[in-house]
């Protein structure tokens, strides 16, 4: 390394020690560092010098400056004896002045640390006087609250008391409300429910009732079409032929004398023995319905006062009554009623076949002969449509009581028709499904027979 680039470097490592030590303002208002630098170059210029003493000033070469030379460092070592002390005494004054530079550079450091401290206990003691401020103003506020704690705790327990008295009775409110709407919802859910229930009950029982009633229609179908297939087939075994002795034809039976009509007054005896009209027309009320759906002419044979046209009057079924008695089709047609005076049989024999779609014949058969039955039953049954309906009804025979009591009162009857030979003749005609049913029991009218029935109806229908 040559001379010129120590010395910088050595100037750097001065330039960077001294940008340490501080210099001007030490932070403190009018105190500042002292300035070394002075003092500093000073110190370098003495130090040169003290390093100059002894050495010989450098001059060009040759053979005279190298004997000049010579002879000026045999003469510097010749006065190193008498300059030695002068160079300690410079080099200990040099090394005096660089401990003061020390410590000037130290005292200089400490002043800048005390100036820091300075600066921040003045920070410090401008934010604590900012606190003090502070709890100063709270002070004074919590003053102000002392002074006026009585006003605002009156003016604030009255805006408690306004506002529990406002959420209370808006509490009462919702609650009122939310009690109302919750009756409402269960209202509404027992009506729905009930609702529900009703009409599936309802439904539940109108689905039954549909099915009980196809299942009887089904069953009533099969008994008609099994009573036909058990008529047909004994028929065919009754009319398969048979040996037998052909008799001589019998002479015709000689006519019987027509009886000459009783006279009495007819009305008043069917007052007196059959019964008021209001009742008989209850009674039979209950035929009704069994013409609800029949298709065809509808006849009330022996239809008397009218009872049962007046019945299927009211229930809008179409009815014609049939009688020999003049007083009794004139009474029917006084009431608005379909009635024709005619001979039955005559009747029924100009009617054309399968065009009557049901028939009722209420206490007639016990006026008719013997032969005289079958005979009307086989007409009924020629002129009776496929699943028409006839009904009959007559004393009960099975009743003893009838004897003593009833059928004989009635000058006109010839003899009581049994329910089995009348279910006989019937279904030897051709009808079936027959239904039999006990009606005014007699112990209405006899006391000593109460588990016996003066009448009986039995209801056919037509295979």
């Amino acid at each position: 390394m040559h001379d010129d680039e120590l010395t910088a470097a050595i100037r750097l490592v001065q330039e960077r020690a001294r940008s340490r030590v501080p210099q001007g303002s030490l932070g403190i208002d009018g105190i500042t560092a002292a300035d070394l630098m002075p003092l500093v170059h000073a110190r370098d210029a003495a130090e040169s010098k003290v390093a100059a003493i002894g050495t010989v000033n450098p001059r060009r070469g040759g053979i005279a400056n190298a004997l000049v030379q010579r002879v000026k460092r045999l003469v510097s070592r010749a006065l190193d004896w008498h300059v030695r002390e002068q160079v300690e005494f410079n080099r200990a004054s040099m090394a005096c002045v660089q401990a003061t530079l020390e410590a000037l550079t130290e005292v200089s450091r400490g002043i800048a640390a005390l100036a820091a401290y300075h600066q921040q206990m003045r920070l410090e003691l401008a934010a604590r006087d900012e606190r003090l401020e502070g709890y100063h103003r709270e002070a004074q506020e919590l003053k102000d609250i002392r002074l006026h704690w009585n006003e605002w705790r009156i003016g604030f327990e009255d805006r408690r008391n306004a506002a529990e008295i406002h959420m209370l009775r808006t509490i009462s409110e919702q609650q009122g409300a939310f009690q109302h709407r919750l009756t409402l919802l269960e209202q509404n859910f027992r009506q729905l429910v009930n609702q529900t229930h009703s009409e599936f009950t309802h439904e539940l029982a109108s689905n039954t009732e549909n099915v009980q009633k196809r299942l009887w229609d089904d069953l009533q179908k099969i008994r008609v079409e099994y009573d036909r297939l058990i008529h047909t087939e004994l028929r065919l075994l009754r009319q398969k032929p048979v040996s037998v002795p052909i008799a001589p034809p019998a002479a015709a039976p000689a006519a019987a004398p027509i009886a000459a009509p009783i006279a009495i007054d007819w009305m008043r005896f069917a007052e007196t023995f059959r019964g008021s009209e209001q009742r008989i027309r209850e009674q039979q009320r209950a035929y009704v319905s069994r013409f609800a759906h029949a298709t065809g002419d509808i006849l009330d044979l022996g239809c008397g006062r009218g009872e049962f046209l007046e019945a299927a009057r009211d229930a809008s079924i179409a009815v014609r009554g049939l009688d020999a008695s003049e007083e009794n089709v004139a009474l029917c047609k006084a009431k608005g009623l379909d009635a024709v005076r005619t001979d039955v049989f005559a009747h029924l024999e100009s009617l054309a076949d399968r065009s009557l779609g049901g028939a009722l014949c209420s206490q007639v058969i016990e006026h008719l002969t013997p032969d005289q039955l079958p005979r009307l039953i086989n007409l009924l049954a020629a002129k009776m449509r496929a699943d028409a309906v006839a009904i009959f009804e007559t004393p009960n025979p099975e009743c003893l009581a009838i004897f003593a009591t009833h059928f004989y009162i009635d000058p006109t009857h010839t003899r009581p028709v049994p329910a089995r030979l009348l279910r006989f003749y019937l279904e030897e005609a051709g009808f079936g499904g027959v239904e039999i049913a006990y009606i005014s029991p007699a112990a209405d009218s006899t006391p000593l027979s109460p588990t016996a029935a003066l009448d009986y109806s039995l209801v056919a229908r037509k295979l």
